[in-house]
């Protein structure tokens, strides 16, 4: 369903699973960032009227999706400690080139925002599998179907405002690059990593 074209390596769940500080921490600054994309496509594409309804409300969720994890965090006696750099998520910035009209830098965005929500859901479906912790489990379990909706909806949305087909054979060519970048990660304590 997701179209990713490398699968998480499954012994990333058993390196989340031992230092599960770290990938908490990791995802409360995911939500954070999540809910940052949201507001700088507001901010940045006002006259999409749709678009900016939809994200207002991811905004509010992602924000939500934050306080959940903080929670979590502050109840198993952890702290948030400091953001780190997702090398995932500066990789896929570089895939498409700089400039071109106001649409094509939407459509671009919109695919990465999608691509990353895919393979958030994709690594929460592990973490949901395979934690022995089951609340957790199920914790990431309900993300999971969070994160397919804005997959899906954003993907939706790039559709919607650039041509079809193009946006499509961009869609493609994203996933494979993903999957190349995938190769080196999947061996660290992050959520992309």
């Amino acid at each position: 369903m997701l179209g990713l074209k490398l699968p998480t390596d499954p012994r990333w769940a058993d390196i989340a699973e031992k230092n599960i500080e770290d990938i908490l921490v990791d995802h409360a600054y995911c939500e954070q960032k999540a809910a940052s994309t949201a507001i700088s496509l507001i901010v940045t594409y006002p006259e999409y009227s749709e678009l900016v309804t939809a994200m207002t409300a991811l905004a509010r969720e992602e924000m939500g999706h934050f306080k959940m994890v903080h929670d979590r965090i502050l109840n198993m006696g952890f702290t948030m400690g400091r953001d780190r750099k997702d090398e995932y998520v500066l990789k896929l910035r570089d895939f498409f080139p700089k400039g071109g009209s106001r649409t094509t830098q939407m459509v671009h965005r919109l695919l990465i925002a999608g691509l990353i929500e895919a393979r958030s859901c994709e690594r929460f479906r592990l973490l949901s599998e395979e934690l022995e912790d089951k609340e957790l489990a199920k914790f990431y379990r309900d993300l999971m179907v969070s994160e397919a909706n804005h997959y899906t909806m954003f993907l939706k949305f790039a559709r919607q405002y650039g041509d079809r087909e193009i946006v499509d054979q961009k869609w493609q060519e994203l996933l494979e690059f993903e999957a190349k970048i995938m190769k080196d990660l999947g061996k660290d304590e992050s959520i992309h990593g």
